[in-house]
């Protein structure tokens, strides 16, 4: 189907990954998958996926924030403003900073990770996808 949503689940846990990606296909998605942020980052250009579901913490500890400051200051626009739901064992409710003391140019010191949603782990199925759908502008057809 041409009109499925692609979403790119970039998490270093192949059971989150493949639960995710049960989840995601049983809801009409098309997923693709990468294990750390770099993978992440080769399969956005090579996808342009619709939506990112992206962990935090990964082989490299903070990967996830060094994933999203590397996509947000991407030179192609298109790239550059993918959503992105942060899932993480750290509460949605952590003020998560992205430059907690310093600017790079783009971010003032103490700005919140320029992402547009988060998801706590464990993740709930409904709750995932209902997320997808509201950055997508869908209505959830209620198949989880």
């Amino acid at each position: 189907m041409a009109d499925r949503a692609k979403v790119l689940v970039v998490d270093d846990d192949p059971d989150v990954v493949e639960a995710t990606r049960l989840i995601l296909e049983r809801n009409g998605y098309q997923v693709v998958t990468a294990e750390d942020g770099g993978k992440g980052l080769a399969q956005v250009r090579a996808e342009r996926p619709d939506v990112i579901v992206l962990d935090v913490m990964m082989p490299e500890g903070t990967e996830g924030f060094h994933f999203v400051w590397a996509l947000r200051r991407d030179a192609d626009e298109r790239i550059k403003g993918i959503p992105i739901i942060i899932i993480s064992a750290i509460h949605e409710r952590t003020k998560l900073r992205f430059y907690p003391d310093q600017s790079d140019g783009t971010y003032e010191p103490g700005a919140y990770l320029p992402v547009e949603d988060f998801v706590d782990k464990p993740i709930n199925p409904a709750d995932l996808v209902g997320r997808i759908e509201r950055l997508l502008g869908r209505k959830s057809e209620e198949r989880i």
